[in-house]
């Protein structure tokens, strides 16, 4: 199908999650559902959204190829604002520790977490990660996401940062997903920087920001604001150097201490803080008041058994909640979107409504792009996903397992579950 002028109909229901900006507190629970409901795109956007009947009343269905969604389920494509896609080498040794009981601090101190993946993505040629990029994205397309958040920060130097963001800018091109980039160049402290950290943030600040920015390589600058890592002062000078040069922020905040980035995050005016597990109220509360989108991570707290970030409690008291898979090699090697759901409904006590929310337009208001995806709004990309019940609630209901069945993206079929088995 690559008829860019086509006609959905007959949908249970069109989940269409509708704005153009942010939603949070009780305003997560509001998806605009549609019954019987059809969608018209034209040119790969989306042109009219409404029920079937009345769709049909002003639309000759002849000049459309049409999909009957009889009983099934339409919902915007998911987006993934928080990944590590592109790497090299694994880390399942180090999975096997922390089953033992090693921690991920220990892991790391020991050579181990970033800086074994950093080892394996300096050693990969840009032609492997391309390759082993291709096969993740499928697999996330598989899952209903249509645009995704990649970061650099496997690099620590400046040939390999630029390397990872070279690479997804050559992903973005030759596959259906939106690829949105972000350079996380501060992700760890190099071997050779230790004890000098604010000479690499000085480095990171004069030598490399000013290519990125130049070659147009990322939209985010991201820092891992963490004890033993990047202090608050460090993140914030990198941050905010890098608006200066036209990058937008993010940070991975208060994941493992309550160091205080959700308030640095609310102070800078971060497009999002990330993580949370340890963010303190006053963080949050400052979060909601200057609207930092607050991404929340639950598959890594699950794969490291930590406590899951407190979702509720941010959505109560103001905040915009996204959430996203974190894939990585090490803390959270999962792109599965279903665990996602899973997780945030059964342990995080959001609601099947505030998840799915989450997942679409706050997912692409964390990428700064609401006003362009992240719900089915006539004038937004045609991004659409197709699930095979008839109820979004069959989402968490279905423990783990997707339900995606066909995925449209900028109008066009990526993916059909049905062909993908019809040789059996």
């Amino acid at each position: 199908m690559n008829n860019k002028n086509l006609l959905i109909k007959n949908a249970s229901e069109v989940v269409t999650c509708k704005g153009f900006k942010t939603k949070k507190g009780n305003e997560m629970n509001d998806l605009h559902i549609i019954h019987d409901g059809a969608v018209v795109i034209e040119d790969g956007i989306i042109k009219a959204v409404g029920s079937t009947e009345k769709i049909l009343e002003n639309i000759k269905e002849e000049n459309y190829e049409v999909i009957d969604a009889s009983e099934k389920t339409l919902l915007p494509g998911f987006v993934d604002s928080h990944t590590h896609l592109v790497f090299g080498g694994y880390r399942a040794e180090e999975f096997s520790w922390r089953l033992r009981g090693d921690s991920y601090m220990e892991i790391m101190n020991r050579g181990g977490g970033i800086i074994n993946s950093v080892r394996g993505t300096k050693e990969a040629s840009k032609e492997e990660l391309i390759q082993l990029g291709k096969k993740r994205l499928n697999s996330m397309l598989s899952f209903g996401v249509t645009t995704v958040e990649g970061k650099s920060g496997y690099g620590l130097d400046f040939e390999t940062e630029i390397k990872q963001l070279e690479v997804m800018e050559q992903l973005d091109k030759v596959h259906p997903l939106d690829i949105v980039k972000t350079f996380l160049g501060a992700h760890a402290v190099p071997e050779e920087y230790k004890g000098k950290e604010d000479e690499f943030i000085d480095f990171i600040i004069e030598k490399v920001l000013p290519i990125i920015r130049k070659r147009n390589l990322a939209e985010f600058c991201d820092v891992f604001c963490e004890k033993n890592v990047f202090s608050i002062e460090q993140s914030r000078k990198l941050l905010l150097k890098a608006k200066e040069m036209g990058l937008k922020s993010k940070l991975h905040a208060d994941e493992i201490v309550r160091l205080g980035g959700a308030e640095l995050a609310a102070e800078i005016e971060a497009v999002s803080a990330d993580h949370l597990l340890q963010a303190s109220d006053e963080g949050i509360k400052a979060m909601a008041e200057k609207g930092v989108i607050a991404t929340l991570l639950p598959g890594t707290a699950f794969s490291l058994k930590e406590e899951f970030a407190r979702g509720r409690f941010m959505i109560d008291n103001g905040c915009a909640v996204a959430l996203a898979t974190d894939f990585n090699p090490g803390s959270c090697f999962t792109e599965s979107i279903p665990l996602i759901i899973s997780l945030a409904t059964l342990y995080m006590k959001m609601t099947p409504e505030e998840t799915i929310t989450a997942l679409t337009i706050n997912g692409a208001a964390a990428l700064d792009k609401a006003d362009k995806i992240g719900s089915i709004d006539v004038g937004k990309k045609a991004d659409i996903v197709i699930h095979e019940f008839p109820s979004y609630k069959f989402l968490p209901y279905h423990i783990g397992v997707s339900t995606v069945e066909m995925v449209i993206k900028n109008g066009i079929m990526v993916y059909d579950k049905n062909k993908v088995f019809e040789s059996i």
